[in-house]
């Protein structure tokens, strides 16, 4: 296993540009594949989620060129699949490719079974096979009832209502939503219980408006989708990833001149822009423009924060704590269990290995910092972001080993360059 050992590090300072949105991007490549007409994308993210999801497209037939910085995607104007098919698609781990493509498949015809790597296989599937089956799809489970791997024979949706669960991801939801307009029916879709992340679900209403599809939505517990042609909006530019961004942020708040990001701002759609806050309310610096932020050390003080909505950069903030005075509480995360690894389980192991006093509950972390931080070779569990989180404990004074550091390939192929591009 390769490893990657920190140094001790006083500061990072400077500016750094962030890679595009993994959920933007993936949204992007799908849509434009459904899409009457041409699209071409900018700023697209690559990395191994995005690849896995291009060369899935490709291997549906769906035309795409380089051109440039930008990708052209030819779209096919409805269903990804209208003659006689039949693929295996290997997805690996990624959860952005997987569900969307296994809804906008049944809308179709074909056959297709879509696995991935052995996590994959962990990971809930059901509550959008439940759904979309609702909607008339043919969805057969190949291993583990609820998992991966599946089977879908494209039959096409007849429309109607669905019920779905809110409490475990919103990637199931957004997965049938964008499917949802090329059924032959109108789509109601009834949310059971409280809607978990719902910035990730105001992501995909905005793309697919941009692509010329609306949905109405009664605080994303009851949605209305009528049928309809996805049309290409010519040009499409990807934000740069909030949720990546959030290292180099909360480097800025622990020590040096200040860390700039830019390619993400104040008018992003992407929820974890609201990372900032958490970050004024420790105690740091923020200036907020249109399309760059910067974050300026302060005196950190631990926070007691319910981080349903950004639970990605809520692991930002469970490493953060480590140099705020006080204990750090982050509530309603239990969707950090069904991620790339349970990272609730994951985090509190690997904060104690630093010396921190960890509270693990069913939904919750707490954290309370030691006097000082002590040298840790960090597991990363094949989850990028525990490895992009943990590369901050080397700003506590301390060296940090972290194991299997290309996880990173996930979203951030050169996260670790650019962190060292920044070391002061």
């Amino acid at each position: 296993m390769q490893t990657l050992t920190l140094p001790p590090t006083a500061a990072l300072s400077g500016d750094v540009t962030i890679p595009g949105s993994k959920s933007i991007s993936n949204r992007a490549l799908l849509l434009a594949a459904l899409a009457e007409g041409r699209t071409r994308i900018r700023n697209l993210l690559d990395s191994d989620d995005t690849r896995y999801m291009r060369s899935a497209l490709d291997a549906l037939g769906v035309y795409t060129e380089t051109l440039g910085d930008e990708l052209l995607v030819q779209g096919k104007a409805g269903p990804l699949v209208r003659g006689d098919l039949s693929l295996t698609l290997d997805l690996g781990l990624a959860g952005t490719a997987y569900r969307p493509l296994a809804a906008a498949l049944t809308a179709g015809s074909g056959r297709f079974v879509l696995d991935g790597i052995a996590r994959m296989r962990e990971r809930p599937v059901a509550p959008l096979v439940d759904g979309l089956r609702q909607l008339g799809a043919s969805i057969d489970y190949l291993g583990a009832e609820g998992f991966p791997p599946i089977r879908v024979t494209g039959t096409g949706l007849a429309g109607g209502t669905v019920h779905m669960p809110g409490d475990i991801s919103s990637q199931f939801l957004t997965s049938l939503l964008m499917a949802a307009p090329l059924a032959r029916g109108p789509v109601q879709v009834i949310i059971d219980g409280e809607q978990v992340s719902k910035p990730y679900l105001a992501i995909t209403e905005h793309l697919m408006h941009r692509f010329g599809v609306s949905i109405s939505h009664d605080d994303y517990q009851r949605f209305e989708i009528t049928p309809a042609v996805y049309r290409a909006p010519e040009t499409f530019m990807v934000e740069g990833d909030a949720s990546s961004a959030s290292y180099f942020l909360a480097a800025g708040a622990i020590a040096g001149d200040g860390v700039t990001v830019i390619g993400v701002g104040r008018d992003s759609v992407q929820g974890d822009v609201a990372f900032v806050d958490v970050l004024e309310a420790m105690g740091a610096r923020v200036t907020r423009e249109p399309e760059r932020i910067t974050v300026k050390p302060g005196t950190l003080t631990g926070v007691d924060l319910d981080l349903n909505a950004i639970p990605d950069a809520a692991m930002t903030l469970a490493v953060l704590a480590l140099f705020a005075s006080g204990t750090t509480t982050i509530r309603n995360i239990h969707n950090w269990r069904v991620k790339e690894t349970d990272r609730l389980a994951a985090m509190s192991t690997e904060l104690r290995k630093l010396g921190a006093s960890v509270v693990e509950g069913v939904d919750f972390i707490t954290i309370t910092p030691p006097e000082r931080l002590v040298s840790a070779r960090i597991d990363t569990y094949g989850d990028h972001r525990m490895a992009m989180c943990f590369s901050l404990a080397c700003l506590g004074g301390v060296p940090v080993t972290i194991n299997d550091p290309d996880c990173v390939s996930k979203t951030f192929p050169d996260y670790f360059e650019r962190f060292e591009a920044l070391r002061r």
